[in-house]
């Protein structure tokens, strides 16, 4: 199915035949969705862009009946995603506005784009969103839609006039010059298209009519580059095509492959800020990405003055000054003629009245010579613009900040088997590959650097044997490309090169956070990277400098390390004395984390703690091979294990803890024994168990089939239940009393029972209690209402 939005809203079926979406509201409800191409959309948002600011008096239940009409016609495309719905756009699905940035992106960084903005251009089929241009909703996606398709008919006409097709660029150009009468991008274009084709008449005319517009809308003359184009068309020395920008941008030597989209993202981004920054960790494909951007962007933009690239990573340490002499040098500037200035104030100078792209690769060591210089270039010469690739953002008013991210795993893979082909001649990857493949990418986190540095091991190793010794990845990574920097000759060498940039506080806070597995919340980091060299208080901005210089990730409210940097991490805490202690820090948090939970996973808050503790499913595993309260640990996740139904693991784990100087890990073992087929386990001894310990192996007694057995340790555990006035334990024995009275058949009993305890379960809020309750109730014959209302019961 396809989508189009580059005119009026438009739906296509398989065969490509018109789709009727009919309704107003319904039509609108599918363009807020498509204006956010496949991202969620809030419940409020919709609401909002269907009714305005008269939304009706059930507003969700009037949502939820357009998003029912619009699944009738979709399926099951429009999907429920918190905090309101979002259109699935699968791989068969097409929405010509990302066909048209990928074909925009794609020609940009091509030499000859005219097939690939010729066929984004055909895309457009009207105004974008045209039923709905007043519509807040559409205004911010159809400016942005709309900007880039001037780009590209700027783009597009430049390159014909670059290949003597004069005529056919004059033919774009005569819509878009009437309806953007004031673009001088355009206009530009049309002179010289005009001058070209043997008409410098109404070359002249044009710059005539659009100096008067200007003049008259907006009191303003056209720019000095319009101005110089005029000159030039009057002294009849144009030339023929467009001179190349001066650079020294390199050439590229292999594809870019998986940053099509980010290409195009990071134009528009570079199309409303003079300064932006690629930040990202280290090896991720910065400088490679901004190359590509700059390079876009000279065919894109007018620099008539050069697009030059300065890399800062030789220069160890420096002032604006010092950085300033770098950028001199590369752009010739000279400080020893009459009249110039050196230092930063002397570079300013010379660029004052320049229209050039700077590309300052490298920032994240000098970063605050970096900002400094970079704010006063950025003040003094309008016509200069600024990539920066940094580990961390400059800083700076105004600044742009693109993250430039891993790889997603399809285009890892994609990296991964085109580097290896290179590197192995005659490599296949065969389909009993894949899996190792993409194994690699992802332990490397799609790092292209790290992909790439993996692949000259194929030749050697193979794809199945490297992915198994990724566990010694520093060892293994160690063959990078002759001359690259050192930095990015092995794995270990990239991750130094941000060690190094760290003070002692970030570095022991890294180490420290690399103790924990699959991440931790702000409360956990503080408790375990809190000690020697660095206070509580200091933990929270400690670890906001690392996010901000790329070394920690962090997801919703979760921080983590990519696994390379952890398994550095990792290495570097096992070389200081601290260790112990860590681990100690990390085992005492998380040992308070389970307990507290335990209680509340009998409770209204069931829910809320089997989420929390299923995040920290990782660090609980960790915790528990630290050895010391590690049997209280156990016993604390015994019912987060049962209820999430990870028996086998719980077996597993009580096994290494259960000792007959704990009564109740000999018996919770025993009862998870029971529940995983080990029948062997009904001899266990149970004196001195608590009651829930009791409970748990009378519930296993009776998933084995010993119903005697298992009333008789389930009647003993609901005495001490009562005598200790606990409700939950109550209500859990009545519910496998009436379990065993099913058994029997005797359904007063049953009926008894089981009403009982799903009375006090409702009064806990035990949603699982309740659960336990309906197989027993439903066999009862009583009170069908009671049981309706307990399966409708909501979540």
């Amino acid at each position: 199915m396809r989508f189009g939005v580059l005119g009026p809203l438009a739906v296509w079926d398989e065969q490509g035949e018109p789709v009727t979406v009919p309704e107003a509201k319904v039509r609108a409800l599918l363009a807020v969705l498509l204006a956010h191409e496949g991202a969620p959309v809030s419940v409020d948002g919709l609401v909002h862009g269907l009714w305005g600011d008269a939304p009706p008096g059930k507003p969700l239940g009037a949502l939820q009946a357009k998003v029912s009409q619009l699944r009738r016609i979709l399926g099951d495309r429009v999907e429920r995603q918190p905090p309101g719905y979002r259109l699935r756009l699968d791989a068969s699905d097409s929405l010509d506005a990302v066909r048209f940035r990928q074909l925009v992106a794609d020609a940009r960084s091509t030499s000859d784009p005219r097939a690939a903005l010729s066929e984004a251009l055909k895309l457009w089929r009207g105004a974008p969103f045209a039923d709905y241009a007043d519509e807040e909703f559409t205004l911010t996606a159809a400016h942005r839609l709309t900007e880039l398709r001037l780009s590209a008919v700027e783009e597009l006409a430049k390159a014909r006039l670059e290949a003597g097709e004069h005529a056919l660029a004059l033919g774009e150009l005569a819509a878009a010059v009437p309806q953007h009468p004031l673009r001088e991008g355009l206009r530009a274009a049309q002179m010289r298209a005009l001058y070209l084709s043997g008409r410098q008449g109404e070359a002249l005319a044009s710059y005539a009519d659009l100096r008067e517009r200007l003049a008259e809308e907006l009191g303003v003359d056209p720019s000095p580059e319009l101005r110089s184009l005029h000159e030039s068309l009057l002294r009849q020395d144009l030339a023929g095509g467009t001179e190349p920008a001066r650079s020294n941008l390199p050439n590229a030597l292999t594809p870019l492959i998986g940053r099509s989209s980010a290409l195009a993202l990071l134009a528009e981004l570079c199309g409303t800020a003079r300064l932006v920054t690629l930040t990202g960790p280290g090896g991720v494909g910065k400088s490679r990405l901004a190359v590509a951007a700059a390079a876009s962007l000279a065919r894109a933009a007018d620099f008539p003055d050069g697009v030059w690239l300065v890399e800062f990573a030789g220069v160890r340490s420096g002032t604006a000054a010092e950085l300033a002499e770098v950028v001199a040098a590369v752009l010739g500037i000279r400080d020893d003629l009459p009249g110039a200035t050196g230092g930063a104030a002397g570079l300013a100078s010379a660029l004052r009245d320049r229209r050039t792209l700077l590309v300052l690769d490298n920032c994240e060591h000098v970063i605050d010579a970096a900002a400094e210089l970079s704010e006063l270039l950025l003040r003094t010469a309008s016509g200069l613009r600024v990539l920066a690739t940094s580990q961390e953002p400059l800083g700076l008013a105004g600044e742009g900040v693109f993250a430039v991210e891993p790889l997603p795993t399809p285009d890892a893979v994609a990296l991964f088997l085109a580097r290896a082909r290179a590197s192995a001649p005659g490599f296949s990857c065969e389909p009993s590959d894949l899996d190792a493949v993409t194994e690699i990418c992802q332990r490397l986190d799609g790092i292209p650097l790290a992909l790439e540095l993996a692949a000259t091991r194929v030749r050697a190793l193979g794809v199945q044997e490297l992915a198994v010794r990724l566990h010694d990845r520093f060892s293994i990574l160690t063959l990078g490309q002759r001359g690259a920097p050192a930095r990015q000759q092995t794995l270990r060498a990239m991750i130094d090169w941000s060690w190094e940039l760290l003070s002692a506080p970030e570095r022991i806070v890294l180490r420290r956070l690399a103790v924990h597995r699959d991440g931790c919340d702000l409360a956990a980091a503080e408790e375990v990277c809190a000690g020697d060299g660095v206070t509580r208080a200091e933990v929270l901005d400690l670890v906001t400098r690392l996010v901000d210089r790329s070394l920690v990730v962090m997801t919703g409210n979760r921080y983590r390390l990519l696994e390379s940097v952890a398994a550095y991490a990792v290495e570097r805490l096992h070389e200081m004395e601290d260790l112990a202690a860590v681990r100690e820090r990390h085992l005492r948090h998380y040992l308070a984390v389970a307990e507290r939970a335990d209680p509340l996973l009998r409770g209204s808050e069931q829910r809320v703690w089997l989420d929390r503790l299923d995040a920290e499913a990782g660090n609980m595993r960790a915790a528990l091979e630290v050895g010391a309260e590690s049997a209280r640990l156990a016993a604390a996740l015994s019912w987060w294990w049962l209820l999430r139904g990870r028996l086998t693991e719980a077996r597993r784990t009580l096994s290494t803890v259960a000792d007959s100087a704990f009564p109740e890990l000999v018996v919770l073992h025993g009862a998870f024994a029971l529940l995983t087929g080990d029948h062997s386990a009904a001899s266990v001894s149970i004196e001195d168990a608590p009651a829930r310990a009791l409970w748990l192996f009378a519930y296993g007694l009776f998933s084995a089939g010993d119903a005697d057995a298992s009333d008789a340790v389930n009647t003993r555990a609901l005495e001490m239940f009562t005598a200790s006035a606990e409700d939950w334990g109550i209500a859990a024995s009545l519910a496998l009393r009436a379990m065993l009275a099913l058994g029997r058949g005797d359904l007063a009993a049953l009926g008894r029972d089981g009403l009982r305890s799903a009375e006090i379960f409702r009064r806990l809020g035990d949603r699982w209690g309740e659960m336990q309750t309906i197989p027993p109730l439903g066999h009862s014959g009583r009170d069908p209402r009671l049981l309706r209302r307990r399966l409708s019961h909501p979540a």
